[in-house]
């Protein structure tokens, strides 16, 4: 049978492999790869884990800029704060994402993301959401010209309607947008940040 050392086994599981991928790969079966995971004590991933790997087999679809001006710290800490007040915070919901009415501010905080972290044009993905006394070839209009994106990055646009009367429906009259980028790690990074600033 062929053997397999600890730090071919390491490496190959470092480098995003699974056991299942590095018995196909070896021809070691699948016992004795987790067998010997135990045996040099191979720290495992966990199954959120795991399943980040898979998703992302070419490595982190981000790459934190290490070199700050003074022109990206001002930036940072705008995206921080922006993230802060307005972001997804829920531990269950694996996205960096907010919504906002504010095209200025919406435009801020993607390239907080595009230039702090590298985060490319195609991984975003935007939704909006309309009252139904909203029309929404307006509001679509509205939002290609403030942020430059085309009708079908927007996806399927959610209609919902007015609740009671107020002020709120006049702020919203092009609807709410939301900027999404689904990266649980990016998420934790961010949150992490935000925590320092505590």
């Amino acid at each position: 049978m062929k053997k397999i050392n600890k730090a071919k086994l390491e490496n190959l599981y470092k480098c995003g492999m699974s056991m299942q991928d590095i018995s196909d790969k070896e021809g070691v079966p699948y016992p004795t790869i987790r067998y010997l995971m135990s045996k040099y004590k191979i720290p495992r991933r966990s199954w959120s884990d795991a399943t980040y790997v898979k998703r992302n087999p070419n490595g982190d679809p981000f790459k934190i800029k290490q070199k700050l001006d003074k022109e990206d710290i001002g930036l940072k800490n705008l995206g921080l704060g922006i993230y802060w007040g307005e972001g997804d915070k829920s531990p269950n919901n694996t996205s960096v994402r907010m919504g906002n009415t504010d095209p200025f501010l919406l435009r801020k905080f993607r390239e907080f993301l595009r230039n702090i972290y590298q985060v490319e044009e195609t991984k975003f993905s935007y939704g909006l959401i309309l009252f139904n006394d909203i029309k929404e070839i307006k509001a679509v209009k509205f939002w290609k010209e403030r942020l430059g994106i085309r009708r079908k990055q927007l996806g399927k646009i959610t209609i919902i309607p007015p609740q009671g009367k107020g002020t709120y429906k006049k702020k919203s009259e092009h609807g709410v947008l939301t900027i999404s980028f689904t990266n649980k790690k990016l998420k934790e990074i961010i949150l992490n940040e935000i925590k320092k600033l505590h």
